[in-house]
């Protein structure tokens, strides 16, 4: 499995998730949407849409590990060829690194050019908050956080998971997030219905955040960034975050880029203050946007590393 999760790694670097290849994130997405119709009733009470978010939630979740492990143990069956070629594939469908540095790049060479509309639009792609008034400090505040949050959500946890249990762990982990990312919202029709979702994310994450922070803080350091800035951020404002996890690798690029994350977000038309992490001892800029997606790289490529690493390891203990 090491071997494999090496090349699933460096296809992800090279490739990133063509549009014309079929990926298991997309039809994960059309069950939620198809099952979200059937068990979210408007108006419900609240102990009621519970229990169907939580019957969404054992049935993606169950239903991506019964498949995942019966696709694996179907090409494992038909020779290793076959199957080491879809453990791969499933292992490289997780991965999310290229498509994070391509959508990052993309709104910072927007900004670069003075495209602000431009710069808007391909931002929407990547958070949940409402882009279309953003001036170009908010617009780099919001890139900055998505990409700090999404290095954990999107490259260290799914790698973290690949080493523990291969790709059906890993798919169980997509299935979690993408639950998360399509119902975990606290708004009107999801408050009650996401619940369950929101909450086994939470979990999930819980030890790949922290990783995540980690891993920030010493990338800052072999960068040349303030990682003393990251290490004390990270202690000092993590846990202020809404959220149990995001609050870490936010706090961790907020201290090595010496600047200030958080403030008024808005959300489906609803102003939020974000809880502020780290200081401003310098200023937001398509500069500091850059070099937050060099630590992204730089923590990708160390997750792998120590991934791989690991399982070498535990292979000549066992």
């Amino acid at each position: 499995m090491t071997v494999q999760i090496i090349i699933a790694y460096l296809l992800d670097l090279v490739f990133g998730d063509p549009r014309w290849l079929p990926h298991p994130v997309v039809l994960m997405g059309r069950a939620i949407a198809t099952l979200e119709k059937c068990l979210c009733r408007a108006g419900g009470t609240p102990n009621r849409q519970r229990l169907a978010g939580v019957v969404l939630t054992v049935v993606l979740v169950g239903a991506t590990w019964i498949l995942a492990e019966s696709v694996l143990r179907l090409t494992h069956h038909a020779g290793w060829v076959w199957g080491a070629i879809v453990s791969v594939f499933l292992a490289y469908t997780t991965l999310a690194t290229r498509s994070l540095y391509r959508e990052a790049s993309a709104v910072i060479a927007r900004l670069a050019n003075h495209d602000r509309p431009g710069a808007r639009d391909r931002l929407a792609g990547l958070v949940s908050r409402d882009t279309q008034h953003m001036d170009d400090d908010e617009i780099c505040r919001a890139l900055i956080e998505t990409v700090a949050e999404n290095t954990s959500d999107g490259i260290v946890a799914p790698l973290f998971y690949l080493g523990l249990g291969g790709p059906a762990l890993a798919l169980v982990y997509k299935a979690i997030n993408t639950l998360d990312s399509m119902v975990g919202y606290r708004n009107d029709r999801y408050l009650y219905f996401g619940w369950a979702a929101a909450r086994l994310d939470d979990v999930a994450n819980l030890i790949p955040a922290r990783i995540t922070a980690l891993l920030m803080v010493g990338v800052a350091f072999l960068l040349g960034k303030d990682w003393t800035g990251a290490l004390r951020t990270v202690r000092r404002d993590a846990r202020r975050h809404e959220s149990p996890n995001a609050g870490f690798p936010e706090a961790a690029v907020a201290g090595a880029l010496r600047i200030r994350l958080g403030g008024p977000s808005t959300h489906f038309g609803r102003v939020h203050e974000k809880p502020h992490l780290g200081e401003a001892h310098e200023p937001l800029s398509v500069g500091k946007a850059r070099e937050s997606v060099q630590i992204m790289l730089g923590v990708s490529v160390a997750m792998a590393t120590g991934v791989v690493l690991a399982r070498a390891v535990l292979s000549l203990l066992l």
